[in-house]
């Protein structure tokens, strides 16, 4: 206890010493202070996930389909064939501080599983957003995604399966 009492005032002696003359702080143009505005947390909302309609395998082989975040259209490839149905791109909500650019991070791919045992994998993530993406003067951001699926294997199923979207502010 005797030797913090000398380690605390050498450190009041610090601050004290620091120059009185400076009232606002030294910044280079246009930089923002972080205490000038308080940073809202970035919030996503999923409001739709990826549908690939009703597809199926034709032989044993592997097959694709791919939707566009565009259109929410889907394109089969190889052994898949399209046998109708709702088809539609996954949708996102993007909410934080007003007019600040992001980082959207979507995985690389993702397992999904069937529940007779099939497997399929999703990758290829992709969205209609441009490489320097900017929440609204509201706050806002929505985007569209798309991604690929491919079968493994000749099981059939409703597949389902987590896909992790990251939001970072620049």
């Amino acid at each position: 206890m005797f030797r913090a009492g000398p380690v605390f005032a050498a450190a009041i002696a610090l601050v004290s010493a620091a120059p009185a003359a400076a009232d606002e702080p030294v910044r280079e143009p246009g930089a923002i202070e972080a205490l000038e505005r308080p940073e809202r947390p970035l919030v996503i909302e999923i409001e739709s996930g990826l549908q690939f309609g009703r597809i199926a395998l034709r032989g044993s082989g592997n097959g694709t389909a791919q939707i566009d975040p565009q259109t929410g259209q889907t394109r089969v490839d190889g052994n898949m064939i399209g046998l109708g149905g709702a088809t539609y791109q996954g949708h996102a909500r993007v909410t934080g501080e007003p007019l600040r650019p992001v980082r959207i991070e979507l995985p690389t791919s993702v397992q999904r599983r069937g529940s007779g045992g099939g497997e399929a994998r999703l990758s290829d993530f992709v969205t209609g957003l441009p490489s320097g993406a900017m929440l609204g003067a509201n706050g806002v951001l929505e985007f569209s995604f798309g991604a690929r699926l491919t079968s493994q294997g000749a099981h059939g199923g409703a597949f389902r399966g987590r896909i992790s979207i990251r939001v970072d502010y620049y």
